[in-house]
């Protein structure tokens, strides 16, 4: 059975940093390229970052770009999203997904995703 497990959410200040994990289990993790999406309250889903299976290449959308870092440890079956700066924007529900997909021209696309974790919450708030 497939599982993606996120945790480190909660409650952050403006500038402050967070780190999330995803942990997997039920398939083969280095085999398939994993990302971050996150929901705002009342909003879509939308793409913030993610890495291919070897984690040689990367991709976040523009709203994160030089504070959201996306990595992976294979061997640990985990997915990280390191996150500094955070804003009051940034707040919402983040979701780790996998996809057996290889082109990162399919990164921002829900639909390339087959597994889904059920989302960590991250508040940024003074």
């Amino acid at each position: 059975q497939v599982q993606l497990v996120e945790s480190g959410g909660g409650l952050v200040q403006p500038g402050g940093s967070l780190r999330l994990s995803c942990a997997a289990s039920g398939y083969t993790f280095s085999r398939y390229t994993m990302g971050w999406f996150r929901q705002a309250p009342g909003k879509e889903r939308e793409f913030v970052a993610a890495i291919t299976w070897s984690g040689s290449t990367t991709s976040y959308t523009d709203f994160v770009k030089g504070r959201f870092t996306i990595s992976r440890v294979n061997a640990k079956n985990t997915l990280y999203l390191q996150m500094n700066s955070l804003k009051p924007e940034d707040t919402g529900d983040y979701y780790c997904a996998a996809g057996g997909f290889t082109s990162s021209l399919a990164f921002t696309n829900m639909a390339n995703y087959d597994y889904w974790g059920q989302g960590t919450q991250v508040t940024v708030s003074s």
